[in-house]
């Protein structure tokens, strides 16, 4: 363990410690934990806010997992705690009306929309998303930004992070038992440990529920290429899932 390392016994003292009014302990759960909210808070850079506003609802999300952690379970506090931030911060995003989308975004936004009703025009087909990013010689991932900042709030990053509902669906593949309310928490860190293009495959075969030649005509790859990167993910994220628990 390293100099950093934070103890888990200190954790879950620090955590008891505040559930029962102490607040020594609850400041200092904020001071060893700034690092993870700011991970956190990462990963909604580009949505139109301020980071350090975002990092103060962060550590709103930070403060109710301690109020809420259940010390009977074996769990890091972390892998409860990241959810319970990002649904904080989500919303925050929803309850202050139209999410604040950048000028830039928004811009790209409309490029993209043109260029999709241009492209299916003249390809007599619904273009993929390789295909737009070379028409506007434009990043596959910025495009992605740029429709999900358009829609409403419920975009891959609220399905993928909703810390309370109905399980997500790729856990029926993963998980089951009395063990299930662990994986939904966890999977929804596992998830974020994909790169680009294997977290896409995921959500539109598990999210969208599309076929592997959809996902492989939208990506521009081929049906085998998405089949053989859609076991080796579900079998990575199996593995995560269960290093995760015996941590």
């Amino acid at each position: 363990m390293n100099a950093n390392s934070i103890n888990q016994e200190e954790i879950r003292e620090w955590i008891r410690q505040s559930q029962d009014g102490n607040q020594q302990a609850r400041d200092k759960m904020v001071e060893k934990n700034v690092r993870l909210v700011w991970s956190v808070v990462q990963r909604f850079q580009h949505r139109g806010y301020e980071l350090d506003d975002l990092f103060q609802i962060g550590s709103i999300g930070l403060l109710k997992a301690v109020d809420k952690f259940d010390l009977s379970y074996d769990v890091k506090f972390s892998t409860y705690a990241v959810p319970m931030i990002i649904g904080e911060i989500q919303r925050f995003l929803r309850d202050d009306g139209t999410v604040k989308v950048s000028r830039s975004i928004k811009e790209l936004g409309y490029k993209v929309r043109r260029a999709r009703e241009h492209l299916s025009a003249t390809l007599n087909k619904v273009p993929t998303l390789s295909e737009i990013s070379d028409y506007l010689d434009v990043p596959i991932d910025d495009i992605v930004l740029a429709q999900e900042a358009s829609k409403a709030p419920s975009s891959i990053h609220e399905t993928v992070y909703e810390s309370e509902g109905d399980p997500i669906t790729l856990l029926d593949q993963l998980a089951g038992g009395d063990d299930q309310w662990f994986n939904q928490i966890a999977l929804k860190e596992a998830l974020m440990t994909l790169d680009h293009r294997d977290r896409m495959i995921i959500f539109f075969r598990y999210f969208k529920d599309w076929t592997q030649s959809e996902v492989a005509k939208e990506l521009g790859i081929s049906q085998v290429q998405v089949s053989r990167i859609e076991k080796k993910v579900l079998s990575s994220i199996k593995d995560w899932l269960e290093e995760e628990q015996r941590a």
